[in-house]
């Protein structure tokens, strides 16, 4: 049996004031995992004002313990810095594991309090 190609991963930076946001592409696996935690840290260190980093997942193809666990370790250091962490647009595979998991909750914060459920209060 020929295993299936392994889809290129690229992680592309968007920072502006306050938020920064990764735009990941193709398969957080083993081999990947530490690409993202690095870059990850990067942008923690490099911006010292941030207050949400954001994870866009729409173009996630695939992701295995070790991605799990590389977002788990993100979420560790980006709440060492009072940082949020957010995972957009994940699909629909990745839901399953989050929820599966438990994990869920670790990557989409409680509104802050002057927020509510449907955007900020006016």
């Amino acid at each position: 049996m020929i295993p299936p190609p392994h889809s290129p991963f690229t992680i592309t930076v968007e920072a502006g004031p306050g938020t920064t946001h990764l735009h990941l592409t193709g398969d957080l696996d083993y081999d990947t995992s530490d690409e993202l935690t690095q870059q990850a840290d990067r942008c923690l260190n490099a911006h010292p004002g941030i207050e949400e980093l954001r994870l866009d997942c729409a173009a996630l193809r695939f992701c295995d313990s070790m991605g799990i666990s590389a977002l788990l370790m993100i979420h560790r250091k980006a709440a060492e810095r009072s940082v949020r962490l957010y995972l957009d647009h994940p699909p629909p595979f990745l839901e399953r594991i989050l929820n599966t998991t438990g994990i869920q909750r670790l990557f989409s914060p409680a509104p802050r309090s002057n927020e509510t459920s449907d955007g900020p209060r006016r």
